[in-house]
């Protein structure tokens, strides 16, 4: 038996999405406590109150959560995803990775308009990740942000096409992919600026490959993403993420997480 720490991701980073976040690990962790594992779940406002671990899983953002789990990890304790992985998922960084890497994003320009995202840290409310006509509305949104005090922007290019979610848990067979047009399930709605999905056919094992491979670039197991695919079946990934809320298929990706949870154990 290994003792097994879980911890929550702070509501601040869930934004419209706090149950489904808590929900994903609940059923990781209820697998694991089938599989004889002794199990308990933590805020990540509570980590001094946790005490030693075997394992710790993780959905934490927070720069002291991520300090701890760092200090966690030279004393031994495996976890994931990794630290540095969350910490890579920085929009910033993670669209540099991709882009210097080879794998397919949104190009810089273009004239179907923008989108200004966050850079530094994931999306918390709606006014972190917003939409520019043109360019003279994109100049004036990326002046909203600095007033904000946020300096470290991406900005990409609108890429027509169907909005496709993805979602992976890394060297296993597990890789999901949904259209939120479909069942109309958004955090901030900004799915509409694509409209309806065509479902354009792409090629899934390519959009996997690619995603495995940013996966493993910054070293994080548990991910998810959205891309954009065209009407000729190319793609760009437009967002990479740490351990989404796995909502549309929720069960199945908590098999696939204990799976490779207890491989690493």
């Amino acid at each position: 038996m290994k003792k097994v720490i879980a911890i929550y991701r702070a509501e601040k980073f869930s934004p419209n999405s706090v149950e489904k976040d808590k929900a994903i690990m609940d059923a990781v962790c209820s697998r694991l406590q089938a599989k004889g594992h002794e199990t308990t779940a933590v805020k990540e406002e509570q980590l001094g109150e946790c005490g030693h671990a075997d394992m710790i899983l993780t959905m934490g953002r927070l720069s002291s959560t991520l300090n701890f789990l760092e200090e966690q990890q030279r004393l031994g304790t495996t976890v994931i995803n990794s630290p540095e992985g969350v910490r890579a998922c920085a929009r910033a960084n993670i669209d540099s990775v991709m882009r210097s890497n080879g794998i397919p994003v949104a190009p810089l320009t273009g004239n179907s308009g923008y989108w200004i995202k966050r850079g530094d840290e994931a999306a918390q409310s709606k006014d972190d990740v917003v939409f520019a006509a043109d360019e003279t509305e994109r100049d004036n949104k990326i002046a909203v942000f600095a007033a904000r005090g946020i300096t470290q922007i991406v900005v990409t290019a609108h890429v027509k096409g169907d909005l496709v979610k993805f979602y992976g848990v890394r060297d296993t067979d597990f890789f999901r992919t949904y259209y939120p047009g479909d069942d109309g399930v958004s955090k901030f709605g900004d799915e509409r600026v694509n409209g309806k999905p065509a479902h354009y056919e792409f090629d899934t094992a390519h959009l996997k490959a690619d995603a495995e491979k940013a996966a493993s670039l910054i070293n994080i197991d548990i991910y998810g993403g959205d891309c954009i695919v065209r009407e000729d079946g190319s793609y760009a990934i437009i967002d990479f993420n740490d351990w989404p809320s796995f909502s549309r298929c929720r069960e199945e990706a908590a098999e696939a997480m204990a799976e490779i949870i207890c491989k690493k154990m």
